[in-house]
């Protein structure tokens, strides 16, 4: 029997949704679950989907959880403000501690029942920090954001992986393999045509699970890479 890899993306503190994913999918523990990076930052919850996913790897899931950009801002503020020495540095924020507040932030801290950035409990800091990259496969590349086809060696540049939203893919530097990502929201149709569209060299799974009022948009999605299955899961938040 072959076991199942689900792919999931940017599910930014909407703990609830993806709970619900979880349940359409219903994965046995032998299945491959793959997090495309984005857990915090925008939604009400996002300590809770950190604990939901911290969760299911301890539970003995198989489970591959990705670095997004969220999860590397968050982690350069929070070092940064860790790292400030003298009386007023616990009084004011660095230019990069306001911009993550602003980036999303603000919510991810209430989500701790906390105002400030140094009282998130270190164990998280720890494990985002410890994410992958990257993950591939025979068939696939699996990646935040996506990758630098301008370099020799593409997995060379991790800026990229988290925060690119311009490139086009050259098959052979990834050897012929599909790059699948998130990061930058699309409309369920488009989404739908990457996968069913013979040639492509890409699928973009990030339908903006935020993103309810626009049409097309507002779902957590999982994509089951053998298959190709592709789930839909509304925002319940």
């Amino acid at each position: 029997m072959t076991h199942k890899r689900w792919v999931i993306p940017d599910i930014h503190g909407y703990s609830k949704t993806l709970q619900a994913l979880i349940q359409q999918i219903a994965p046995e523990k032998k299945d491959h679950l793959i997090f495309l990076g984005d857990y915090i930052d925008r939604g009400p919850d996002s300590k809770g989907v950190l604990d939901f996913i911290i969760d299911l790897q301890e539970k003995g899931f198989k489970l591959t959880a990705l670095m997004g950009n969220h999860e590397e801002y968050l982690v350069k503020s929070y070092y940064d403000k860790k790292n400030k020495k003298g009386i007023f540095a616990s009084l004011t924020n660095s230019k990069l501690v306001k911009d993550w507040l602003e980036f999303g932030g603000r919510e991810t801290l209430k989500s701790f029942k906390t105002s400030k950035i140094e009282n998130i409990p270190e164990k998280y800091i720890q494990w985002m920090s410890k994410l992958d990259y990257y993950i591939s496969f025979e068939d696939y590349v699996i990646v935040h954001a996506g990758l630098n086809f301008k370099k020799e060696d593409v997995f060379e540049d991790k800026q990229s992986m988290l925060w690119t939203k311009e490139f086009k893919v050259i098959p052979s530097k990834i050897g012929y393999r599909q790059l699948i990502h998130g990061h930058a929201p699309v409309n369920l149709e488009y989404i739908y045509h990457c996968i069913n569209s013979e040639k492509q060299d890409f699928i973009d799974l990030d339908n903006g699970v935020y993103i309810t009022k626009k049409h097309g948009f507002g779902n957590l999605m999982a994509f089951e890479l053998t298959s190709r299955l592709l789930l839909t899961q509304p925002n319940v938040d």
